[in-house]
């Protein structure tokens, strides 16, 4: 039996404490982000958003968004960070969903979501053209960085616990990672 492909109807019937996202006509359903989740999300997004959104201490140019519904093709994604070089939206349109795809993002993996965000989001990030992603581990206090190279991802890093890094395209930024976890309680 064929199933029919998820709608945007089927995102908005689910509760309010549910994340959804279609990816290749399927619909996932998540639950909103546990505390070391949303610790590491927060943390990077503040650590990334003055000198590259606002250009404080940094050399601007980007416009950084927490959660953005992304509607790439038939796809609807939510990653948990993205961001957009100024020179290709210069302002933040008003939209219910923005149509085109980030420079970078970042998804924080959870064990529910970790194959998700690896297996089934990677190559639609890929097909539309994100230049970089990271993946954040806030269990395994991990950051990978990735970049686009033709159709498939490059893994360029892979960085743990309390390191300071300088990852692309954010190098401009010394990013010590222990920030992303050190909130959380043991």
């Amino acid at each position: 039996m064929t199933r029919k492909p998820a709608t945007y109807a089927d995102l908005e019937a689910l509760p309010s404490n549910q994340v959804g996202e279609i990816v290749n006509g399927e619909l996932y359903a998540s639950p909103r982000p546990a505390s070391r989740h949303a610790v590491a999300a927060s943390h990077l997004g503040g650590e990334l958003y003055a000198p590259f959104d606002r250009g404080r201490g940094g050399p601007g140019g980007w416009i950084i968004l927490t959660e953005p519904e992304l509607h790439l093709g038939q796809d609807v994604l939510v990653p948990d960070l993205a961001g957009w070089r100024r020179e290709r939206m210069p302002r933040v349109p008003d939209v219910v969903g923005f149509t085109l795809a980030p420079d970078w993002l970042c998804e924080v993996l959870s064990p529910s979501t970790s194959r998700l965000d690896r297996f089934r989001k990677l190559p639609v990030y890929a097909r539309e053209g994100v230049r970089h992603v990271w993946l954040v581990d806030p269990l395994q206090y991990t950051l990978e960085v990735f970049r686009l190279e033709g159709s498939h991802y490059l893994l360029v890093g892979t960085h743990q616990d309390a390191e300071t890094v300088h990852a692309e395209p954010f190098e401009a930024l010394a990013l010590e990672l222990r920030v992303l976890w050190e909130d959380v309680a043991e």
